[in-house]
This record gives C-alpha cells, structure tokens and sequence, in this order.
C-alpha cells in the first residue's frame, strides 16, 4: 500500500535543481545557479500563498494588490497598478472588482481624465492590510531563520550584483 507523500516527497521531485546537480556535467553553472534561484522562488512563494490562503482567506495577487495601494495613500490608477505589478490591465480590474466587493478598496474618478480610474484602500482595507503585512513580516524572518545577518547581507549584495547584469543583457538585447 503506497503512503501519503510528504510536502517534503512533492517538492524533491520536481525540484529541478536537484535533477540538474545529479547530471553536472550536462549543465553550465549559470543554468544551475538560474535553477536554484528559480527553485528558492518556487518554494518561497508556495508557501506565502498556502499561509495567506489559510490565514486570511485572499490569494497573493490580492495581496499584493493591496501592498501596492497601501504605498500610495492618494490612489493609483489601474494602469499604475497593473505596471508596478507587471500584470495586464484585465488581471488588475478582477483583482479590483473583488477587493471593492469586500470593501477593502475603492473606486475614484479621475478629478483630470474621466477614461481615468483610481483606486486606493479603504480605512477597512488599511487595516486589514496591516495585519496581514505583519504576518507576512513574521513569516519571511521564519523563513529566512537559517541565515545569519552577514549572510542575508552578502546574498543582498550578489543579487543586486545579479540584478544589474541581467539588466545590462536585457539593454544589449533589446538594442540587437
């Protein structure tokens, strides 16, 4: 008879990260450093949305919807929205359009341009937010208990590092 498997069974299997350290020799360590990263992400992100699913009932594009609209007390519009959160003007509105029906945010014209929506939290959604943004908080340092600060410190620094070499590949292609 086959047992349940582990949250820990499932995550070895698809790790590709691992797949990819049993066949060095297939991989160049740039590949294998991406894998690891992606691998990290995966992990990372999973469980933030399985805890804010558990916790607060809302799924982490909400979330973040709503992390985005706490920064901007005025409102932003749905164009705003939809580029700081690098998601189309469609997946924005159903965000929204569910966050105004539980009264966690609302809707403005714009005083300017009338095609123009803002959108901002209410107090309600100010205050849920806060709550939920503390957790998160928690959460991240539990998840990141293994490092020390020099290590979190030197793992800033080599992906900042990372961050501006993809960018700078990113500027070379894009003038090919």
């Amino acid at each position: 008879m086959r047992s349940e498997s582990t949250r820990e069974d499932w995550t070895i299997s698809v790790d590709a990260e691992t797949k990819a350290s049993e066949r060095p020799g297939d991989h160049e360590a740039e590949l294998r450093l991406w894998l690891r990263m992606l691998t990290c992400t995966s992990l990372i992100e999973g469980e933030i949305r399985t805890r804010l699913r558990k916790r607060f009932d809302i799924t982490l594009p909400r979330f973040d919807l709503m992390a985005q609209l706490e920064k901007a007390p005025d409102g932003l519009t749905l164009g705003e929205v939809s580029r700081r959160m690098m998601v189309s003007n469609g997946n924005v509105t159903g965000l929204v359009e569910r966050l105004v029906a539980e009264g966690l945010v609302e809707r403005r014209a714009s005083p300017k341009d009338r095609r123009a929506t803002y959108v901002r939290l209410t107090d309600e959604g100010r205050a849920v937010f806060s709550g939920m943004a503390r957790a998160h908080g928690d959460w991240m340092a539990e998840l990141f208990d293994g490092l020390d600060p020099e290590e979190i410190g030197s793992l800033m620094e080599l992906l900042a590092k990372t961050k501006r070499s993809v960018q700078r590949a990113t500027m070379e292609t894009d003038q090919r």
